[in-house]
Order: structure tokens, then sequence, then C-alpha cells
């Protein structure tokens, strides 16, 4: 396994570092981020580079990358990194939680993240550079496309379909055999029973406050 550089600098890639030096055989030799958001030269007590001169200290043939950023603009900073990464000859790559329920043939692009908890069916499908936060059901047959990043407990039920650019919220159901269009919002504890037109946004309203006072509930704790 070559040595890795994690482009990024947030809690995403702190996340990343420790995942990849914990349960992976890649060493993490540094941190890249944009020259305009470089505001240290150290990071996990490891170096950081500017991306833009990533290619002088850790070369292509030297070192993979793992971009390490969120659904920000429903995955599309992450979408370009990954797209800058490889058109400059880098090869980028996922991490497997030894944590998660998987098989062996698994169909997993690169630059892909799957934390611990998660249990994917055989017969599931996931793209480039998608990320699984802990504890989501991939069922039998779904198929995630690139760019797309699933929070925690999400259930997608057998034969979905995730296409591109997708934000799939936290404890949120999609029904079997339904398609999601690219670039589509599923909001935490959403339940999706009919399939998604692209560019949609499904987003549950919050619990409201009871106006009772905590205090006054105490007896029923």
């Amino acid at each position: 396994m070559r040595p890795l550089v994690i482009v990024g600098a947030g809690e995403l890639a702190r996340l990343a570092h420790y995942y990849f030096s914990n349960d992976s055989a890649r060493p993490v030799a540094g941190f890249a981020v944009d020259a305009r958001f470089l505001s240290s030269d150290t990071f996990m007590g490891l170096p950081v580079v500017a991306f833009e001169e990533i290619g002088v200290k850790y070369p292509p043939a030297d070192f993979d990358l793992f971009v390490a950023i969120g659904y920000v603009q429903l995955n599309a900073v992450r979408a370009a990194k990954c797209a800058a990464a490889r058109s400059m000859g880098y090869k980028l790559a996922s991490y497997v939680s030894s944590r998660a329920s998987v098989w062996p043939d698994l169909a997993l692009g690169d630059n892909c993240m799957i934390m611990e908890g998660n249990l994917i069916q055989p017969f599931a499908k996931i793209g480039n550079a998608a990320i699984l936060f802990c504890g989501s059901v991939i069922s039998h047959e779904v198929e995630l496309d690139d760019n797309c990043f699933v929070a925690s407990g999400a259930t997608l039920c057998g034969g979905v379909k995730v296409r591109s650019n997708c934000f799939i919220g936290a404890n949120s159901t999609i029904r079997e055999h339904l398609e999601i269009g690219a670039n589509c919002m599923i909001g935490a504890g959403a339940l999706i029973v009919r399939d998604v037109a692209p560019g949609s946004a499904y987003v549950e309203a919050g619990t409201r406050d009871s106006g009772i006072p905590s205090r006054r509930l105490r007896s029923l704790l």
C-alpha cells in the first residue's frame, strides 16, 4: 500500500486520518488544502501543503490521495476535487471499515469511505466518492451513483437507485425499487415512498418544543 495524502483539514479529514491510521495498511503522509485555506503548515501532527503544489512534495508516482470533503454544495466540491486529482495523475484510495458488514465482492468505486456499522448486502453497487456514515443499511441491488453522501442510520431498501450527487439524511428510509434523481436532498427522518425527480428536496419538520418545562416532566424520567 502506497502512502496517502488526505485532501482537506476539517472534521471529515480528521476522521479519515484516524480510520486510515488505525484500520488500514495505508500510512498517512500529510494533508493538502487549497492555498486560500492554508492557515497552518501542520494538521494532526503532519505537514499540510497547498493543493495547487501537491505534486512537488507528494508526486502521484509515489503517493495516493483521499479527498475528505463532505456534502458541501450537494457533494459538488468533493466531486470537483476528485476530478482535479485524477487529472493530475493521482489514484484515489477508498476505505471500508473492518467493523462494517460487507461482502468481499462489493462493487465499490474510488475515494469512498464506508464507516463502521454499515450493512451492505450482496449485489449492491457503490460509485466513486461515496461517503457512508455509520449505521446505514444498503440493501441488495441498490445502486448508489457517484458523489453521494449517506448520513447515519439511513435505510435504502432493495433495488433503490440513487443517482449522482445526492444527500441522504440521517434515519431516512427509501422504499424498495424507487429511483432518486440526481442532485436530490433527502432530509433527516424522511420516508420516501415514490420516485423522486432530479433536483428535489424532501425535508421533514423538526420536533416541536412541547411548551412544558422539563422540571415538570421529571416524574416521567
